[in-house]
């Protein structure tokens, strides 16, 4: 192993990023604040060409919808990333053809470094009544395998960061009991997230805060939610279980606005 340095992250669903860039503070703003060696965004709705972001020092890597104005991921690193793929590598793990239908919808970007990869995901929403529950089934399988595959096949660890859309746990919501069975806390997609943790993954957040309530990374815009903190962690940053010790910071800032979502962020050494 070659000289370790300490790299920070940070993750952000920007519900849009062309209306985070006219707040203020701006999405630039925000980007200097977070500093991160990597930033990564979730749901930039954006086609290709319709923003020119002016962020120097960072090499940019966007994964675009087909369908305009919806989903979309990109990752600002100031490392150039060796290689990158997108979500139709999740393909040769998908069983059947569900994962296709999410595919063309910009969800993945995967960057290859010297020493790990580092895996932006925005991952399928259930929706009301569950309506897509079997896309998300099938997406939360190969998922899962794709983050294996990239370890087994290059025998790099794994950071994967970005709005998983489920909160594990009774204390990652504010009211468990009422949203039982809804969209991102159904046993399903619950259950899903535990066999991504167990297939080797660290919640990094948990794992330094395991006992934490009230954190949380994304607040509906009804009723006050934000204002009474009645919110739900689906964002997170997660690591190989072969590097978890090297983390030294997890966090939530939930001290930034702009979206409906907060950052959330990673300190760990490489």
């Amino acid at each position: 192993m070659g000289a370790t340095r300490t790299y920070t992250f940070a993750s952000w669903n920007v519900n849009g990023l062309r209306a985070v860039l006219k707040k203020d503070p701006s999405f630039i703003e925000i980007a200097r604040e977070l500093d991160a060696d990597i930033l990564a965004l979730q749901e930039t709705k954006l086609q290709e060409g319709q923003v020119e972001l002016d962020l120097p020092g960072y090499h940019q890597t966007w994964s675009y919808a087909a369908r305009k104005g919806y989903s979309g991921t990109a990752v600002f690193s100031r490392e150039e990333p060796l290689s990158v793929r997108r979500a139709d590598s999740l393909l040769p793990y998908a069983e059947g053809d569900l994962v296709a239908a999410a595919i063309d919808e910009g969800r993945v970007c995967a960057l290859e470094f010297d020493s790990f990869w580092f895996v932006d995901v925005y991952t399928p929403n259930a929706q009301d009544g569950l309506a897509r529950i079997d896309v998300r089934m099938a997406w939360d399988d190969a998922y899962r395998a794709f983050l294996r595959g990239l370890e087994d096949e290059t025998g790099k660890p794994v950071v994967t960061c970005g709005d998983f859309n489920v909160a594990h746990e009774e204390i990652d919501l504010k009211n468990p009991k009422s949203n039982r069975g809804n969209a991102g806390f159904s046993d399903e997609e619950r259950g899903k997230f535990g066999e991504l943790l167990a297939a080797g993954y660290t919640d990094t957040f948990r794992l330094l805060h395991p006992d934490e309530t009230g954190a949380y990374s994304w607040w509906s815009y009804r009723f006050n939610a934000r204002k009474n903190n009645a919110g739900w962690r689906i964002d997170y940053f997660l690591v190989s279980d072969a590097i978890a010790d090297r983390v030294r910071a997890a966090g939530i800032r939930s001290d930034i606005f702009g979206s409906d979502h907060c950052p959330v962020e990673l300190a760990i050494e490489l």
